[in-house]
């Protein structure tokens, strides 16, 4: 099949339980939200953009299709001569469009931070691909001057790899220390070393760390296998997740929970069994909750479960998920009394690993906030989903469980900043805050987009959420919200998002679901906004501060003409001061004559050819009054290059209305 690429839109605007038994099935939700936000007048979903549910062989099927095209994908990208792509996960939509996330090697070097995912129409068309870096994938060599670092901690063995998670892609050694932390969590950490200079780039942690209540869901129906005499934790209906005893322990599997009656625990933390019933529980309803909610079978999506780990170490007060065991781990809390298995744990947890899958980001920085962000938003969600009385759902974690002994809880997402710590809004230094607080950026992201400012109760629950602007936000509920946040982190982000790419993908999200003209649309901007990430839609427009980008990379012919072109949907005309982003690698840029070309061929003249301008590249932000012109259409960015010998690359452009 022949690929070629058509630009994709890309709109933006910048770690007491009862008596349990499998044969009696869970109550419904009693609370009701006496203040939620009126989603009555919102537009449904498109249902074509959708995922639809994919059985583990037909996931197989689309990534063996991939694999079998990847030559020819990366040619069609304009990948170089030495990069190979390696699909890892895939989403297909109910209009047929397939989205694969693919990761790179160059000369048979793993690129950290290289990953992308491409967007294929039905009939097999590339419509646009999202890239962790615009970087070209290049070194002058692969031969390393400098050695591994030796790690004092036992380490896996080093690994040679090009870094292009973090400007100019650059031959590295990767190491991975083992040993514990001082809290007693397995250490996973990744250091990421220059191999020419020795000189250290990156690290990061590998075990994601999470925290939230523990044995508060009530009677609950657990999935078991067996008959009478011998049952164990084994859930065959939810790709064979397992529930281990690690019984103190720090390592291995530990012992299958098993039972001669099916009736498993009593509610108190003396009893063993207890812990496992809420992490089994908590590992049932999340599975429930992506594959009914986002058709998503499984942490990877190919119908596999993980398993958990229960009575980790001794009064250990966290729990953690760990991509390398593909699992997730409880302690047991203060005392041994208070594990921490409850409900949201287990989704937060779980979802590291639906991060992981998908969009891979890396647990440092605004990504690392994001990562964290991701696994609280998706917690609160699977309680929502959930509807247990017994733990209702809420914006709050580690309501239950009482760390700090005063009864509050360890996060709100209504104002992070209520637990002395997590930040309400983005600031320029947030990357160097703990992961765990800079995702309150996230996490009041999400509950503004949910539900709204100001004061209200929900569940029982009372909130009363701030705005960085002091204006209002008019939430969509969180059914829509849980839909836009998942579409943007399974088919859009990649492994080094930050905040303000956060918002680019989500408002993609939206405008791909929901419309450009949306609500939902509209109440992303605003959310973003009122926690300092860009700005309000302006003059009412809910298209305002609209922005549209083609990062495809067009090598610019010497001499010649190039034209990249970026597909707008967008009502009225073009503004006065369309501000037009342009990227451009090529020495001697005297040689270049730029323009923009408005859907019906009229030509803007952003830079003239210069005999004396001997300066490399172009990277600069023109204002063209194009309030003449139709927004709709197919703008293109011309690049002409009048003289031989100099070369270079379109790497990327954009338009911001």
């Amino acid at each position: 099949m022949r690929k070629r690429i058509t630009p994709r839109r890309r709109a933006t605007v910048g770690g007491a339980l009862l008596a349990v038994t499998a044969m009696i099935t869970m109550g419904m939700q009693s609370g009701t939200a006496t203040a939620g936000p009126d989603t009555s007048k919102l537009g449904k979903p498109d249902a074509g953009e959708l995922p639809v549910k994919l059985s583990a062989p037909q996931r197989a099927d689309l990534l063996k299709a991939a694999s079998d095209t990847r030559a020819e994908t990366a040619k069609a990208l304009k990948l170089g001569a030495k990069e190979q792509l390696k699909p890892r996960d895939v989403v297909k939509n109910a209009d047929g469009s397939v989205h694969t996330r693919y990761e790179r090697t160059y000369d048979g070097l793993p690129v950290l931070g290289g990953d992308m995912v491409v967007h294929e129409t039905k009939s097999g068309t590339i419509e646009g691909v999202d890239k962790a870096t615009k970087a070209r994938i290049e070194v002058a060599t692969t031969k390393a001057t400098e050695k591994a670092p030796s790690l004092k901690k036992e380490a896996a063995e080093p690994r040679k790899v090009i870094w292009a998670a973090q400007g100019k892609p650059t031959l590295a050694w990767e190491t991975v220390a083992g040993g514990t932390q001082k809290d007693g969590t397995p250490n996973e950490l990744h250091t990421i070393t220059d191999a020419r200079s020795g000189e250290k780039l990156f690290s990061y942690q590998g075990v994601h760390n999470g925290t939230g209540n523990s044995q508060y869901s009530g009677k609950v129906t657990l999935g078991t296998s067996g008959s009478a005499g011998s049952y164990s934790m084994n859930d065959t209906g939810r790709g064979g997740h397992k529930t281990y005893n690690l019984n103190r322990g720090t390592s291995g599997t530990g012992t299958l929970f098993t039972d001669a009656d099916d009736v498993w625990g009593d509610g108190t933390a003396t009893n063993t069994q207890t812990a496992a019933v809420d992490a089994h529980y908590g590992a049932a309803e999340t599975w429930d909750y992506y594959k009914n909610v986002h058709g998503r079978s499984g942490i990877r999506g190919d119908g596999v479960g993980a398993y958990s780990r229960v009575h980790y170490s001794s009064n250990y007060v966290n729990a953690f998920w760990q991509d390398s065991c593909f699992c997730m781990t409880y302690g047991d809390g203060s005392g041994n009394q208070a594990p921490l298995t409850s409900l949201d744990v287990a989704a937060h947890e779980m979802s590291h690993g639906v991060t992981a899958a998908t969009a891979g980001l890396i647990y440092s920085g605004e990504s690392g906030g994001l990562n964290e962000g991701t696994s609280d938003i998706f917690a609160a969600a699977v309680e929502f989903y959930a509807n247990n009385p017994d733990d209702v759902g809420d914006y709050l974690v580690g309501e239950k469980i009482d760390i700090n002994g005063d009864g509050t809880p360890l996060r709100y997402m209504d104002k992070p900043s209520k637990d002395g710590a997590s930040k309400d809004s983005w600031y320029s230094g947030i990357g160097g805050v703990d992961v765990h607080y800079s995702s309150g950026v996230a996490n009041h992201f999400f509950y503004l987009l949910s539900e709204g400012s100001g004061a209200k109760e929900i569940n029982g629950v009372k909130y009363d959420s701030p705005t960085y602007d002091n204006l209002p936000v008019t939430g969509i509920g969180i059914k829509d919200a849980e839909k836009i946040w998942f579409k943007a982190l399974s088919e859009k982000m990649t492994s080094n998002t930050n905040y303000a790419a956060a918002r680019t993908t989500t408002l993609s999200a939206a405008a791909d679901l929901f419309g450009q003209s949306s609500a939902q649309y509209t109440a992303v901007a605003n959310a973003w906004a009122a926690v300092n990430v860009g700005s309000r839609p302006g003059g009412g427009d809910p298209g305002g501060g609209d922005q549209y980008e083609n990062t495809d990379a067009y090598r610019i012919p010497d001499p010649g003409t190039v034209e990249s072109p970026i597909s707008v949907t967008r009502d009225g005309n073009a503004p006065s001061t369309l501000k037009v982003g342009v990227d451009i690698t090529h020495t001697y840029r005297g040689d270049l004559r730029i323009d923009l070309v408005a859907p019906d061929g009229t030509a803007y003249r952003l830079k003239n050819t210069s005999t004396t301008d001997s300066a490399d590249n172009v990277k600069a932000t023109y204002t063209v009054n194009a309030s003449s012109e139709k927004a709709s259409g197919t703008w293109k960015l011309r690049v002409t290059d009048i003289y031989r010998t100099d070369a270079g690359t379109i790497n990327s452009w954009k338009l911001t209305f």
